[in-house]
């Protein structure tokens, strides 16, 4: 018996030490571009050294610490920056000059829906947007649930999601519409009624994998198509009570006075768009916490398939609007979040809200903030959003420095998501 429990610990010892030996090592790469934005601040010369799916250290070269075995990428020229985070998209959306999106949502099948959504999270993390909050599927179910998994698995490459599923709409407020009034119809959300009715709604699309609750506090139901608000103070209340309980952040679409006054009230996360906003009520947000996520490409993108043309004729009075919001809610304070409704205009293209945002008078350093650890806090977004030892590895490289000129944030050169080099070029 004693030879046994001998021979048997020595065999245990063995595959112990044999286990050990196999168990991979983590591996080391070394970033040394000329600058590095770390969430916060621009700083030069420094380096960033990336242990498996972490950032192990960055700061002064003196002060990094890597293994010999390290790899080594050289960044010349580079401005090295926490992975881009879209405060707004619609992975399941594409541009409305190609098709409208009535068209998309009763035309289009759920599997050409996904498959275009497949390649849309591609473009959208080759453009350095290495996360996305995803404000609803506009008809697709929860299939943006399901994207998220597979890109978790690495199935297909894309950004980390966060989903909002349906959405959720007032009855007979939301689209499609249509002219015979029995026809059964897909809508673009998920319809509720009363303070059991949104109760339940919030509660069922948290249960099907929500990440992030996405109500329409107003939409284009009024008279001649105007739009109004849709739910009462005391539906959002409730609303947005049972989905903090929850965990959850809530985003409201808005786009009247009325309806940014009844969601501030009811304590919302962010206001999507904000038409409508005035200083009395930025001072609100700014008081709640409430972040802004204004969205000025999606306008922008939505005049110009109307025939409008940038820098030719007069300013619009959408456009003209747009700046009055921006302009009064930096004057308050409020949080400004980067989020450009990108599915209204072309994946890939998410960096154009950033430029607007530098033309609508923000500084270039705040709206690098914004697209990085403003996002992550607003979102809650741990680990992400700035370069620090212990924070995901998600970092970016752009030619040049995106300070002195934004638009060099189309030329992205590296995307690191997670530890894995998606793009190098």
């Amino acid at each position: 018996m004693k030879i046994l429990k001998l021979a048997f610990i020595s065999v245990f010892l063995t595959l112990s030490y044999c286990f050990a030996q196999d168990k991979p090592t983590a591996t080391y790469t070394l970033l040394k571009p000329d600058r590095v934005f770390d969430g916060q601040q621009m700083h030069a010369g420094w380096w960033v050294l990336l242990k498996g799916n972490h950032i192990e250290a960055a700061g002064e070269p003196a002060g990094i610490k890597a293994p010999e075995s390290a790899k080594i990428i050289e960044l010349k020229g580079m401005t090295l920056m926490p992975g881009l985070i879209e405060g707004h998209s619609h992975l399941f959306l594409h541009p409305y000059n190609e098709t409208s999106w009535n068209d998309q949502v009763l035309n289009e099948s759920r599997a050409e829906r996904t498959a275009r959504a497949v390649v849309h999270a591609r473009e959208t993390l080759m453009a350095g947007f290495t996360t996305v909050r995803d404000l609803g599927t506009e008809g697709s179910g929860y299939d943006d649930v399901g994207l998220k998994t597979a890109i978790n698995k690495g199935v297909v490459p894309g950004p980390r999601m966060i989903v909002a599923t349906r959405a959720i709409v007032a009855t007979g407020s939301y689209g499609p519409k249509s002219e015979v009034a029995e026809a059964t119809i897909i809508k673009g959300g998920e319809e509720a009624d009363g303070v059991d009715g949104i109760t339940h709604v919030v509660r069922s699309q948290i249960g099907h994998g929500a990440d992030v609750v996405k109500i329409y506090v107003d939409y284009r139901w009024g008279a001649n198509e105007t739009a109004m608000p849709t739910f009462t103070e005391n539906e959002l209340k409730v609303a947005v009570e049972v989905a903090k309980s929850s965990g959850r952040i809530v985003a409201v679409h808005s786009s009247t006075t009325e309806g940014m006054r009844r969601a501030i009230a009811a304590g919302v996360t962010t206001i999507e768009h904000g038409d409508g906003g005035t200083p009395e009520l930025f001072k609100l947000m700014k008081e709640k916490g409430i972040a802004l996520c204004p969205t000025l490409a999606a306008t922008e993108s939505i005049l110009s398939y109307h025939g409008w043309k940038k820098g030719i004729g007069p300013v619009p009075q959408m456009i003209r609007e747009k700046h009055y919001i921006f302009t009064e809610a930096m004057k308050a304070g409020v949080t400004i979040c980067m989020g450009g409704d990108v599915g209204v205009f072309p994946h890939g293209d998410n960096a154009l809200e950033m430029i607007l945002m530098v033309e609508y008078g923000m500084s270039p350093l705040d709206v690098l903030r914004s697209a990085t650890s403003v996002n992550a806090t607003v979102f809650k977004l741990a680990g992400l959003g700035n370069i620090k030892p212990g924070y995901l590895a998600d970092v970016v490289a752009v030619e040049g420095n995106p300070v002195e000129d934004i638009k060099v944030l189309k030329q992205i050169k590296l995307v690191i998501k997670d530890g894995i080099n998606y793009k190098q070029e």
